[in-house]
């Protein structure tokens, strides 16, 4: 093959080409752009490859951070569970030691025999060790079930054992205010209720109370908790304490060297409402005791001979 060089300022020139230049010429010309595109492609699919493994690797990462994030939420959440379960168990506790006391409080009230109903002791349980096929995760809500089963069950308890305390606070309430007992600690009968001979005027009369003599100064005290309705001289009576207990029902503590306490005062059983003294229509130190039911004066002696409580 020959090629003509032309120049514009010189004679033309030809240049031969053997068949092997033209073998290498022609294989370097068909080969450069197969080369070029076997490289394209290589680099191409090195590149997709890498992006893909980016990709996958990036895909990971975030779905190990949502789940570091699930995690952290389940341990927050966890957290804020126990800390809910921790305080309602601190709660009811409290409120089974309460019970406790109330409990204990009845069982002295109602006078049950020492050790039929110890609230000092646990609840006798038992039964075998049964195998349990939960996880972790279920015992939470089952646990915190249980907890909250036992706070409406300590509510209930709570409101009967309130009435059942009521009711027994009532009733002794109602036995503190009934009279029994003598209203001195010392001392002696010294004149019965009803007809007898005047001490003034040596005639028959009637007494409406019992007299009790001791030595003067000597505690006088009630014989039934109440309030005090009168606390001053009164004719006859010289300086008296009465009291009021309910029901009808007054107490009187008359002669008094003195009187400790004031109309209004609320006084219990075996308090020292007054002194025992000489005051009024007296012959010497004592104190006459009267009680009355509904206006009328009772004999007192029904009341003596019971046992306070």
């Amino acid at each position: 093959m020959k090629f003509i060089l032309i120049n514009n300022e010189g004679p033309s020139k030809t240049v031969e080409i053997g068949r092997w230049t033209r073998v290498v010429v022609s294989a370097f010309l068909i080969g450069l752009p197969v080369s070029l595109a076997g490289l394209s492609y290589e680099f191409g699919v090195k590149k997709g490859v890498a992006e893909a493994e980016a990709a996958e690797e990036t895909l990971a990462a975030e779905e190990a951070r949502e789940r570091a994030e699930a995690l952290a939420n389940m341990a927050v959440e966890a957290e804020r569970r126990l800390e809910s379960m921790t305080l309602l168990l601190a709660e009811l506790q409290s409120r089974v030691t309460r019970l406790d006391a109330v409990g204990m409080n009845l069982t002295q009230s109602a006078g049950l025999e020492p050790g039929e109903f110890d609230f000092n002791m646990a609840p006798a349980l038992g039964g075998p060790l049964m195998a349990s096929q939960e996880d972790a995760r279920e015992l939470i809500p089952a646990l915190e079930g249980e907890l909250f089963a036992l706070s409406n069950a300590l509510d209930d308890r709570e409101v009967q054992l309130d009435i059942l305390s009521e009711l027994i606070q009532g009733e002794q309430v109602r036995d503190d205010a009934t009279p029994a007992g003598k209203p001195i600690l010392s001392g002696w009968l010294s004149s019965h209720f009803g007809s007898r001979i005047d001490p003034f005027s040596g005639k028959k009369a009637w007494h409406e109370g019992i007299d009790f003599a001791g030595r003067e100064g000597s505690d006088i005290i009630a014989v039934a908790s109440g309030v005090v309705s009168w606390s001053g001289e009164r004719s006859g009576y010289g300086n008296m304490v009465e009291v009021a207990h309910g029901d009808g029902v007054i107490t009187r503590y008359a002669h008094n060297q003195k009187n400790l306490v004031k109309v209004g005062d609320m006084v219990r059983r075996g308090d020292v409402v007054a002194l025992m003294g000489n005051s009024g229509r007296s012959t010497g130190p004592h104190v006459h005791f009267e009680v009355h039911k509904n206006g009328r004066p009772v004999d007192p002696a029904s009341y003596l001979r019971r046992t306070p409580n």
